[in-house]
């Protein structure tokens, strides 16, 4: 009924609070095209109320049935190549909008999806899919015939960044950055003096290695191969089909050395648990969430693996600690040559904090332009990676900082892990019936904040310290920075590419 509502109240408006070109869809004379764009200010209004908006991607304004990621806006320019470039530009925004309105009809509530199909017919969630499928196939075929409305697409095509202006200007930013900058670089000292030392495990615990089931023979040729053919596409994006993607994420997956002091140490699989709004850790299914993602570097996109781990807490190290609170992870990402070969490696904790890189010999740090600015923190350097090598990430209790990266070869070590698809997270299956994203409609999971938001809010980062869903990840307290910047690695290294 809110749904319906919210409808009616619209279009007796005008449509006035819709920007076009979807205004004059609900104003066209066309039947079909009408229908397919209450249809969409249906759905909207079910999912708000429900408050089941899936954040990772941003809404195209005007354009219901497009989201937008950082990459792609940074790929917009080349996109109006040609016409066909453009279409299947235009098709990627479609396929994310596509994918994130499963998940929200997938987490609507049974009696949400009943006041849905009682203003529209689709009665299930595979026909409210399938309608959105075609309404959006209809709409995108009309606009995109328009040489108006493709510009406009492409102007709106932006994603902005995560840190709040007016929090930076009521705190003070200008002057408060300098006390800020100061304590990151106390905390790049102790990384660089752990990195640099013997490693020792910490007083009352164990070492846990954990490793992936199977590691697949794949030389760096075949790679480049699979690499290649996954390149044939208008956009030159290397989007490997899911067995090659299998294949290479098995292949480069780290090992983790994890100084293990009792439960917050030990990693697993996310699950909502009866009576808990946060989602709890099963460490009897150790789990590594895995993504596939992507670079610009001079224009070219590169490849790039994500791997993140999920523990249930970081517990307080000393009485009061503002950095202590629920759930806690260490993100991993590899970011491969066109030839199958790491060129780096970064990491973050899934709030964004934590930011470091570990470059191999082909990749050389540049400069920064600003002296206070969070850069390229590289508490380490690795040698190029020979055939068969992986990353062996050394883990702190606790914490859970990396505090040493090795390479390794084979398997060495009892305790396996399995691989799970991060877009799962999106919609998860809860105990008395129905699904639930783990994250908010702002991107962040809801009970994962920390003390530590009172303390650096005038940074501008909303919530400092909570976990948070991809494209959400700002990860400098000192400037502006977030995990998939299309421009990350251009503006910090010089790649050898070859």
């Amino acid at each position: 009924m809110r749904a319906a509502s919210a409808l009616a109240a619209a279009l007796l408006a005008g449509c006035a609070s819709f920007e076009a070109p979807l205004s004059g869809h609900l104003a066209s004379p066309a039947p079909q095209v009408r229908a397919c764009a209450e249809w969409y200010v249906t759905l909207d209004a079910a999912v708000e109320a429900a408050g089941v908006r899936d954040a990772q991607e941003v809404r195209v304004e005007g354009f219901p049935y497009l989201r937008v990621n950082r990459l792609l806006a940074a790929m917009k320019g080349a996109a109006t190549a040609s016409l066909g470039v453009l279409n299947a530009y235009a098709g990627r925004l479609a396929d994310l909008d596509l994918a994130a309105r499963g998940y929200e009809i997938g987490n609507l509530p049974e009696e949400r999806l009943r006041a849905l199909a009682q203003r529209s017919p689709p009665g299930t969630r595979g026909e409210a899919i399938a309608r959105t499928r075609d309404c959006a196939r209809l709409l995108r075929e009309i606009d995109f015939a328009k040489p108006e409305a493709r510009s406009l697409a492409l102007a709106r095509a932006r994603v902005p960044d995560a840190y709040s202006a007016g929090q930076r200007l009521l705190g003070l930013y200008a002057l408060t950055r300098v006390a800020f900058a100061a304590g990151v670089r106390r905390w790049e000292e102790e990384q660089r003096a752990a990195h640099a030392g013997a490693p020792r495990a910490a007083p009352g615990t164990v070492l846990v290695r954990y490793a992936p089931a199977a590691i697949p023979r794949l030389g760096f040729n075949s790679a480049a191969e699979i690499i290649a053919r996954s390149v044939r596409n208008p956009l030159g994006l290397p989007e490997p089909d899911a067995n090659d993607a299998e294949v290479l994420l098995a292949a480069h997956a780290p090992s983790f050395e994890i100084e293990t002091a009792g439960d917050a140490d030990r990693f697993g699989r996310l699950r909502w648990r009866h009576g808990s709004g946060v989602p709890g850790v099963d460490a009897t299914e150790p789990a590594v969430y895995t993504r596939v993602a992507h670079t610009l570097y001079r224009g070219r996109p590169l490849l790039q693996l994500v791997y993140t781990i999920w523990f249930p807490e970081r517990p307080p190290q000393v009485p009061g600690d503002i950095l202590a609170g629920r759930l806690d992870g260490v993100v991993w990402r590899v970011t491969l040559a066109p030839d199958g070969e790491p060129l780096f490696y970064d990491s973050m904790h899934p709030c964004g904090c934590c930011h470091v890189f570990f470059p191999t010999a082909r990749a050389r740090a540049r400069p920064a332009s600003d002296s206070l600015e969070e850069w390229a923190f590289a508490p380490a350097t690795l040698p190029r990676v020979r055939h068969g090598e992986r990353a062996l990430l050394r883990i702190a209790s606790g914490t859970h900082y990396v505090e040493r990266v090795t390479l390794v070869r084979g398997i060495d070590s009892v305790s396996r892990y399995a691989f799970r698809a991060e877009e799962e997270l999106r919609s998860l299956a809860l105990p008395g019936g129905g699904r639930a994203s783990v994250y908010r409609a702002d991107g962040l999971i809801a009970g994962s904040e920390r003390p530590e938001r009172l303390l650096f809010w005038p940074t501008g980062i909303a919530s400092a310290g909570a976990m948070r869903q991809w494209g959400h990840h700002a990860t400098a307290l000192v400037g502006r920075r977030h995990f998939d910047d299309a421009d990350l690695a251009e503006r910090r290294f010089e790649l050898e590419l070859r």
